[in-house]
């Protein structure tokens, strides 16, 4: 069957897949990041991955999700914080590790709210923001056709709070991503989560400051973009109840005259990124990706 190659960098794993034309995900395999490796050999791996998945016949495309500040129309990962890449020209490189198929280089977000807004939780949906919760937090807002990345990790929530990445203090990213509840916790996010399930005290004061942070954050967004709907999506909207009861009750208690939109979790999970940069790439061929 026809298909392209997608790939979805993040900061703690990487996904890859083969999309078919209809958007069906015909293949797909998953591997760690290793970011602590650097960011040279990151990039190795990821034009490794991508070569892999050449062996399972010639693709149309080829689409990449990255992280950080990107430059789409040129191809070039600009800048990662959590990464630490600069000026990556992942479009070429990829291009080239491929054969010379044509390659789409997107914002990781930015794709994965692509797909939410085509085939997920936004579709039929005028205006919505999509918020990723990984290991870091970005956002994207959808309007009509188009959506553009958002850097809604890098509002500053707590002016006295912790060095981030970005050069700023107390950003939403450094208190409530999974990283940032992670390190709290002493150990993994999800880990965290059980516990406030469980009546864990502790976790519960990690997570309800967490959540906290995440409101203050949001609420901004909502001030300046008006969605009509709130999408919640990456590693920590797995929890479930446990993140949306929270979430949506400390947004509520902070709007005043701002429209306070549904909050709703993504459609398809940690497939969006991958899935969008699958989609980004039919859209090189000129070939409509219909649901």
């Amino acid at each position: 069957m026809r298909h392209v190659i997608a790939l979805d960098v993040g900061g703690t794993g990487m996904k890859a897949a083969l999309v078919g034309a209809d958007g069906t995900i015909l293949r797909e395999a998953r591997r760690a990041t290793d970011r602590e490796r650097g960011p040279e050999a990151v990039i190795a791996a990821v034009l490794d991955f991508a070569e892999e998945l050449r062996a399972y016949g010639e693709p149309a495309a080829a689409g990449v999700a990255v992280p950080g500040i990107v430059d789409e129309a040129n191809g070039v990962a600009v800048y990662s914080a959590n990464i630490g890449w600069r000026d990556v020209p992942f479009r070429t490189l990829i291009a080239e590790r491929l054969g010379g198929v044509p390659v789409a280089l997107g914002h990781d977000v930015r794709v994965g709210g692509l797909a939410e807004g085509r085939v997920g939780a936004g579709r039929g949906v005028e205006r919505f923001l999509f918020v990723a919760l990984g290991t870091g937090i970005a956002g994207a807002i959808g309007i009509g056709d188009r959506v553009d990345a958002t850097e809604l990790g890098h509002i500053v929530v707590r002016r006295e709070g912790a060095v981030c990445g970005c050069g700023q203090r107390g950003c939403v990213e450094t208190l409530a991503s999974a990283a940032a509840i992670g390190r709290a916790w002493g150990g993994d996010a999800a880990d965290c989560a059980r516990a406030v399930g469980q009546g864990d005290p502790r976790a519960a004061a990690i997570w309800d400051d967490a959540i906290a942070a995440l409101a203050d954050g949001l609420v901004t967004g909502l001030t300046l973009l008006t969605p009509d709907t709130l999408i919640i999506g990456g590693g920590l909207a797995e929890a479930g109840d446990t993140l949306f009861t929270p979430l949506r009750a400390a947004v509520a208690e902070r709007v005043t005259f701002q429209q306070l939109p549904p909050i709703v979790p993504a459609d398809l999970g940690d497939a969006a990124g991958c899935l969008g940069a699958g989609l980004l790439a039919w859209d090189l061929t000129s070939m409509e990706v219909t649901a």
